[in-house]
């Protein structure tokens, strides 16, 4: 089985903030990422496809294919943009890494072969991360 992961960034602003918690237990778990007008990150967003290359072009699927996927589904929507009130398949989540990665999944999986796919993976920071392989 050959891996091939495409690499791209974006930036992007949001605000950690659950309406299911008081404004003190909101401060007190998201802390600064709680600021009433958000903040914002350089996020690296890696996708990884699976499979065996196709004996007739030695590839996977085509990079410029998965960049072009990408682009559509993810890149569009979310760079430059407020995550909590500029991306309309965003709202009412809590852009926390952990549910970027999942929606972001579910918006590939509908241009993927979804056997193809194999991992999202959502670097935040330098040292925060998230990944999501689909449903167990």
């Amino acid at each position: 089985m050959v891996y091939l992961t495409r690499r791209t960034t974006f930036s992007a602003a949001h605000r950690l903030w659950s309406p299911q918690l008081s404004e003190q237990e909101n401060l007190t778990l998201y802390d600064k990422c709680a600021n009433p007008h958000g903040h914002g990150h350089n996020y690296v967003l890696e996708v990884t496809l699976h499979g065996m290359p196709d004996p007739q072009t030695g590839m996977v699927l085509n990079l410029s294919e998965i960049k072009q996927i990408i682009n559509e589904q993810v890149i569009r929507w979310v760079d430059h943009k407020h995550l909590n009130y500029d991306v309309p398949w965003l709202e009412g989540c809590i852009p926390t890494t952990e549910v970027l990665v999942v929606k972001f999944w579910e918006r590939l999986a509908r241009s993927f072969p979804t056997e193809r796919i194999y991992e999202v993976k959502l670097h935040e920071t330098e040292n925060n991360s998230a990944s999501y392989r689909g449903e167990a």
